[in-house]
């Protein structure tokens, strides 16, 4: 009783200390220093991540309900070539397999979600526990810890019961925070003594804009100006609610951590000297990362969202905010709901003040915002149309965090790039390049006195990539999704990672571009050909890496050539 006692009171006072020490960020340094050659501290965490939707498959077996997914991905129109995630990677029947590909690859944790309708069909605990669905997320974990890979599980990444959505109105409805809740401390009472890393929610920016404000994303609801403001208000207390009853129920008995994972793209002034775009640039972030951060570390809104968003609805004859209010009780209580801060980063804009118009008929998120986002055409984009590697914003944003939030314990949850092309490319040098300068820049955040504990590059495998189906890949590992067995190849980024985990860092200069150039070649004088079913339904699951550099089209009109050939010569 008195171990637990002083735990509790260890563990409050630690996280008094960060809340209290929060400072000002200085917009106008930006460091664009040259690589930094060093190591990581002792005990980093190196890893990599899923989710449940875009790799289990298994849609429809052994018990489980159906999800938000499920449904938006089956209605035509809504996802790029009508693709569906019914099947994606087959992660659900390769455990095994997948967990062999992470230790091969020298994982320290493995960051994947739990499917809440594969484990609670309808979203009620009181309607069906589904036991197959806990047996397969036992099996996971098991087989994790048997490999001395830390899980890392994330309770919501995007697949709400249908139930709930079609009865509730979904995360519109303040009745999800006690649904969640009950979710959440099933997954306490069955996986917590063998985790001890749990997110509640990932990236609930997307969620509430993409999903109840522009309808992009599952379950396609369009309430601009409101739905996505009354999402992410219900998911903030859903988060508080599950984090307490971690803190009250089980962390004296389990001794894990409870934290969020939030997206956050970098804003970067367009002109530094210039105090309008300084300040366009803070509201940027602040409506993005600061939205969820803010209310978690401090207790409310960021107050330039109660300003602008405030205003605003004055201006279209409103007589409340469009932003939903905490009470005093409900701000005590959110605040300090956070263990460790999840931090999603891919891209970074730069940014000038824009005046929006402010009639109730324009009325949304980004009108409310009052900013424009602008690219530099030097930035390299090789896949997502949203996503520019710029490793320096990195830096910045984690240096961000580190002065607003009082330099919270952090684990990069996620952190990649995609390519985006018709053929088939294993040799991918630029998201080598995208991974060592972004893990780079994190490096130096690190020795600026950010507190970075883990790194999770996105993804391990190719997957479902939600509105645009299959045709991005951010994974370590190709995988045909032609092929019914789903195999998985590594590509040359998969032995410049491991370089990383094994060295924990860069050691030096020549080593790094050793890595680099050894993992090209190894590509490049392999260059045999993965292209039709019929030509690769008899290879399976290979170490070293193979493959394809050219298009299919080209690979078939190679073997037509050859066998007219043959034919001749005969």
């Amino acid at each position: 009783m008195l171990r637990s006692c002083v735990f509790t009171v260890c563990y409050v006072f630690m996280l008094v200390l960060r809340l209290s020490a929060a400072e000002d960020f200085d917009w106008t340094k930006n460091d664009h220093s040259s690589f930094y050659y060093g190591t990581f501290p002792t005990g980093f965490s190196w890893g990599a991540g899923s989710s449940a939707y875009q790799t289990e498959g298994a849609w429809d077996k052994d018990g489980k309900g159906l999800s938000i997914w499920d449904v938006f991905s089956h209605k035509k129109g809504r996802i790029q070539h009508n693709e569906t995630g019914d099947s994606s990677c087959e992660g659900y029947y390769k455990v095994k397999d997948d967990v062999s590909l992470m230790k091969e690859l020298k994982l320290n944790h493995y960051r994947f979600s739990i499917s809440w309708p594969r484990i609670m069909p309808t979203g009620v605990k009181s309607d069906h526990v589904n036991e197959k669905g806990i047996q397969y997320y036992d099996d996971l974990i098991d087989h994790l810890l048997d490999n001395q890979i830390t899980p890392i599980v994330t309770l919501y990444h995007w697949d709400l019961p249908q139930v709930l959505q079609e009865k509730y109105g979904g995360w519109q409805n303040i009745s999800m925070v006690n649904y969640f809740n009950e979710f959440a401390n099933l997954c306490f009472e069955r996986f917590g003594n063998r985790v001890k890393h749990w997110i509640t929610f990932n990236n609930p920016w997307s969620v509430a804009v993409e999903g109840y404000e522009t309808g992009e994303h599952a379950p396609g609801v369009r309430l601009s100006g409101t739905g996505a403001y009354r999402a992410a208000h219900h998911i903030i207390k859903a988060h508080a609610k599950v984090w307490h009853t971690y803190d009250t129920q089980w962390r004296t008995k389990q001794r894990g951590l409870v934290g969020i994972s939030l997206a956050g793209d970098w804003g970067e002034p367009v002109d530094l000297s210039s105090q309008k775009d300084i300040e366009a640039a803070e509201r940027y972030v602040q409506f993005y990362l600061g939205w969820f951060a803010t209310p978690i570390f401090h207790g409310d809104y960021p107050q330039v969202m109660k300003d602008f968003i405030g205003r605003k609805s004055v201006q279209q004859g409103l007589g409340t905010s469009r932003l939903p209010a905490f009470s005093p009780q409900e701000k005590s209580y959110i605040k300090g709901t956070c263990d460790f801060l999840g931090v999603g980063h891919f891209t970074t804009r730069y940014i000038t003040h824009k005046n929006n118009p402010s009639g109730r008929a324009s009325s949304s998120y980004f009108t409310d915002r009052d900013v424009a986002e602008l690219v530099d055409p030097r930035w390299p984009d090789p896949g997502s149309e949203w996503l520019y590697a710029v490793p320096w914003g990195f830096r910045r944003l984690l240096n961000f965090v580190k002065t607003q939030y009082g330099n919270p314990i952090i684990y990069v949850t996620e952190n990649g790039v995609s390519e985006k092309m018709l053929c088939t490319e294993l040799c991918d040098e630029w998201r080598i390049q995208y991974y060592k300068d972004y893990i780079n820049e994190m490096l130096k955040a690190i020795k600026d006195g950010v507190s970075v504990k883990g790194y999770t590059a996105w993804s391990l495998l190719d997957k479902f990539e939600w509105d645009e189906g299959y045709s991005e890949r951010f994974g370590l590992f190709y995988v045909d999704f032609r092929n019914k067995n789903k195999p998985r190849y590594p590509k040359a980024s998969v032995q410049f990672y491991k370089r990383i985990i094994s060295s924990n860092g860069f050691p030096n200069q020549r080593e790094v571009e050793n890595w680099r150039r050894k993992a090209v070649e190894t590509c490049s004088s392999s260059n045999q050909l993965l292209a039709a079913d019929p030509l690769t339904s008899h290879m399976e699951m290979v170490t070293e890496i193979v493959v394809p550099t050219v298009c299919t089209l080209s690979i078939l009109l190679s073997a037509i050539f050859l066998m007219f050939l043959l034919r001749r010569r005969n």
